[in-house]
């Protein structure tokens, strides 16, 4: 039996094996061996008693075809290694192909703009894995959503460095005097300035889109020039394209905390938002809002994961 998955990283011609299993991008091999060890007790056919002899068989192929060797692939470091260059890769085309980038699930379009990306992802992955394999009509479904939240979590970092072992994810503690402090901003190169100013000369005669062809293009060259993603950033704002505004805001504050282009336009999407910028009320707002449970009735088998918006 084979089975289709079209949705995430898999629509890119990527097998997912994180999704598969269930763990973070940047999970260490501790964690990948718990998670694959309670995933293969729980399809084996001499454990598997909640079965019935039909999703007997359906969980032995899900174990044989698709979690085994997930965790091969996940395991050795030489073919580990092989996986994760082409998953970096990965991040900087996602963040390229952005503006025409589509999400099927309520719960990857909610990662999209959540506060604090890292946890939020986490939070997301954990409470899925709870019962990833407990329907087994659903894993495929599942799997696609887990691979989907995989997409948007490499698109909103796609500079940060993936463990090219899964022996290197185990995150060592590091004081705050030894913590390593970011590069600054690089100047822009001679190039980039031309499609910064044309782009700049574009916006200030309203031709909108042309000034976001000219960023992108940029981008293309230099995807984490901080200077690009800020002036695109303020391009989809003038779109009201907010989604997209805030993921390359975001991505310029990344590169450049002190990007005053980044800068405005945060608190500019804050005020959209209804918040002060920077205001403790508009934090308490952000976690309050994280904890409430959907009550909009949408977002089906997976909604409320991120909390719903109230009425």
């Amino acid at each position: 039996m084979s089975f289709k998955i079209d949705q995430g990283l898999f629509k890119y011609d990527f097998i997912d094996y994180h999704a598969i299993l269930c763990v973070p991008i940047n999970a260490n091999i501790k964690e990948i061996r718990k998670r694959y060890l309670k995933i293969a007790w729980h399809l084996h056919p001499d454990s598997s008693s909640a079965f019935s002899s039909t999703e007997k068989q359906l969980a032995s192929d899900f174990l044989s075809k698709l979690v085994n060797p997930a965790y091969e692939k996940l395991s050795q470091e030489k073919k580990y290694t092989e996986y994760v260059i082409v998953l970096s890769q990965m991040g900087k085309r996602l963040l390229q192909e952005s503006a025409a980038l589509e999400l099927t699930t309520d719960v990857a379009k909610q990662l999209v703009n959540a506060p604090n990306v890292e946890q939020a992802y986490k939070v997301a992955i954990a409470k899925i894995a709870e019962t990833q394999y407990d329907s087994l009509e659903q894993v495929v479904q599942i799997i696609g959503l887990v691979s989907e939240l995989n997409l948007v979590y490499l698109m909103r970092n796609p500079g940060k460095p993936i463990a090219t072992s899964p022996l290197q994810a185990v995150s060592p503690k590091v004081s705050k005097a030894t913590a390593p402090q970011p590069e600054p901003p690089k100047e822009d190169s001679a190039v980039i300035l031309q499609y910064i100013r044309r782009s700049q000369d574009l916006i200030a005669k309203n031709q909108i889109t042309q000034a976001e062809v000219e960023l992108r293009d940029a981008l293309k060259l230099e995807p984490n020039n901080s200077h690009c993603h800020s002036l695109i950033g303020m391009v989809y704002l003038r779109q009201n394209r907010t989604t997209m505004a805030k993921v390359h805001i975001d991505r310029a504050l990344q590169l450049d905390p002190k990007n005053e282009t980044a800068l405005e336009g945060k608190r500019k999407i804050e005020q959209m938002s209804g918040q002060k910028p920077g205001s403790a009320k508009a934090a308490a707002t952000s976690s309050a809002a994280a904890k409430q449970p959907d009550k909009s009735g949408g977002g089906g088998l997976f909604g409320g994961l991120f909390g719903g918006k109230k009425k």
